[in-house]
């Protein structure tokens, strides 16, 4: 398979979630992303910061500190900084040294969660953040993952993107929720549209997965829609449906089933950890409470299986780095994805070093 992107470094020139919208706050909140230490907190303005989480006097931690107003101010020796990373006091003295400033990340808030862009801030631009309308939409609720904060998972990031698109251990992991076999009598298809990759597997007339079956209240077989999109970097939409046998599947066109947007957002945390941030948006059972503690409970469950899975992959690729693994064809849409990463990354290291040269 091809080489996990975060050998060789991480694309930097692209959003990246930070945090749930909840979790941060007049309190500094300490994140490591792409091995670098951030600290986010909120100014009095309600408005998100994220800093360079040392500071450059004694580089304590500056999540170790307090907000005060809009600054942040180090625990140390009581040094200020303000949003842009610029110290704006050093107590004891009138005269603040012209090298005395952090770095700071362009954040925005968008889907109920907090984006920042870890390269180039000139070129931070808010329209790669992926279309994620449906945590918006009138007629869907969506429910945050994990209680709204990351899962963290002891791996590289891109075997989370892997197993979301290879739907094929939905078979083994997940039987006793979202899973059958009957997953695996039908083939996939691998698309590749700019920077994303799609895949599909259109299963049908197969009994429901055992939760697709309580949640549509199906009395037979049923046809099923599995749609996988994977933005560049690592941005994942699983489209799942099921419905009634001989009825319309398309988007739009779903009267007789049910469906659900499942919204996957892993940030490389470290080269063999990440933070995996996730929430569902469904169209179904909106005020039943039954259907919402579902998603809240059983849901939690089917990551928690995931996680146990990705984390022993992890252990394996550290403890027998460069052990010989062969590929399936159910590899193919994730064989793709880190292709099309990989080439991203190239192309952007390259670009750093020409402008080095210059």
């Amino acid at each position: 398979m091809e080489q996990i992107p975060g050998n060789k470094g991480f694309l930097r020139n692209s959003w990246y979630v930070a945090a749930f919208d909840n979790e941060v706050g007049s309190e500094p909140l300490a994140r490591m992303f792409l091995n670098e230490p951030v600290v986010l907190y909120r100014d009095e303005a309600g408005a998100a910061v994220a800093l360079e989480d040392r500071c450059c006097h004694r580089h304590l931690p500056l999540s170790q500190g307090n907000v005060i107003g809009d600054v942040l101010q180090c625990g140390y020796h009581g040094l200020e900084f303000d949003r842009t990373g610029a110290c704006v006091r050093v107590p004891g003295q009138s005269q603040i040294p012209p090298e005395a400033k952090i770095r700071s990340y362009p954040v925005t808030e968008k889907w109920n969660w907090i984006w920042i862009w870890m390269g180039d801030p000139a070129r931070a631009d808010e329209s790669l953040i992926p279309d994620w309308h449906w945590v918006e939409d009138e007629g869907w609720r969506t429910v945050k993952g994990n209680g709204g904060k990351p899962l963290p998972v002891d791996c590289n990031y891109q075997l989370v993107s892997d197993n979301l698109l290879d739907i094929s251990h939905l078979s083994y992991v997940h039987t006793s929720s979202i899973g059958n076999g009957a997953i695996m009598d039908f083939p996939i298809k691998t698309e590749r549209l700019n920077r994303e990759i799609r895949m599909s597997r259109i299963v049908m007339d197969r009994p429901p997965a055992p939760f697709w079956g309580w949640a549509g209240k199906f009395k037979g077989n049923v046809d099923r829609w599995l749609v996988t999109s994977c933005e560049m970097p690592a941005f994942v939409v699983n489209d799942a449906v099921s419905v009634e046998l001989g009825t319309d599947m398309r988007a739009g066109h779903r009267d007789h089933g049910v469906e659900m947007r499942v919204l996957n957002a892993p940030t490389p945390e470290t080269d063999t950890t990440c933070h995996y941030f996730y929430a569902h948006a469904r169209n179904f059972g909106l005020d039943d409470p039954d259907v919402q503690n579902a998603y809240l409970t059983q849901f939690t469950e089917v990551f928690l299986e995931d996680k146990f899975v990705l984390e022993g992959q992890q252990r394996m690729m550290n403890l027998k780095p460069g052990a010989t693994e062969i590929d399936i064809n159910s590899d193919a849409p994730s064989i793709a994805a880190r292709r099309l990463l990989g080439e991203l990354i190239d192309a952007e290291q390259a670009e750093l070093m020409s402008g080095a040269a210059e």
